[in-house]
This record gives structure tokens, C-alpha cells and sequence, in this order.
């Protein structure tokens, strides 16, 4: 049994699983369990335990009886980011910039974060913030 894994709501599901499946393995050795393109669901899981789920927002929101509220309001801070260890920052950034990610902050050292830190952050197709971290 999963303990907890994250589930992203997206209204772009094609362009976010393409990212995604394109990504997750090369970042953290995930593969994909179930799903495909056409949604509205897909998951990716390391030793059986899921590290990520695509869900389709306007599926979700059927059933949580919201389908009547706006999918997006005024611009805000980020309240969500997705973090990802990897071996090399500079490289999975190139990597997931090549399969559709947009940068937001290149490789940056940060020792006030932590001894050795070193993060880059993007966004996935959705606008979902990820940040690549190596220590």
C-alpha cells in the first residue's frame, strides 16, 4: 500500500503525461503502471510504490461536485512544487526542458539551503513547479 504519493490535477493531460513519462524515469527511475495520453488517469511508481499520479481536473471535479467553479484564478504564488534528487542538475534540467518543461531558475549553488545543495527549478506543461536538487 502506497503511504502517500501526489496527485497533480491537470487540464492539459495529453501534454502533461507526454512530460512526464518522458522524464520520470530518467529523474527517479519511475515507470509508468497504468495510463495513457488519452487519460484520464495515469501513475508512475518506483519498487511498487507510486511516485506520481495524473488525474484530468474536470473528471476530478464531477466528482468532488465542483465543475462549476473556475478551473483557475488570478496569478499566485505557487502553493504545490514537486522536488526531485537527482545526480546531475544541469543535466536534468537540459532533460526536462528537451521534453517540454519551461525553466524558471538555472543550476544555482545553495549553501544557505544546505551544505553541497545545488537546485534548478522548472515547470511542467501545466505550470505545476518542480525543483531539481543535488547534495
Amino acid at each position: 500500500m502506497d503511504a502517500l504519493y501526489p496527485r497533480l490535477l491537470v487540464t492539459r493531460f495529453a501534454e502533461c503525461f507526454r512530460f512526464y513519462d518522458a522524464v520520470l524515469p530518467e529523474l527517479c527511475g519511475a515507470v509508468r503502471r497504468k495510463g495513457d495520453a488519452g487519460g484520464p488517469y495515469a501513475n508512475w511508481d518506483v519498487d511498487d510504490q507510486a511516485v506520481l499520479v495524473l488525474f484530468d481536473r474536470a473528471a476530478m471535479a464531477r466528482v468532488a461536485g465542483t465543475a462549476a467553479l473556475p478551473a483557475s484564478a488570478a496569478p499566485t504564488q505557487d502553493a504545490v512544487m514537486l522536488v526531485h534528487r537527482v545526480a546531475d542538475v544541469a543535466a536534468a534540467l537540459a532533460h526536462c526542458l528537451a521534453h517540454g518543461g519551461t525553466p524558471v531558475a538555472g543550476p544555482t549553488d545553495r549553501p544557505e539551503w544546505g551544505p553541497g545543495l545545488r537546485t534548478a527549478h522548472l515547470r511542467d506543461p501545466e505550470g505545476t513547479l518542480i525543483e531539481l536538487q543535488s547534495y
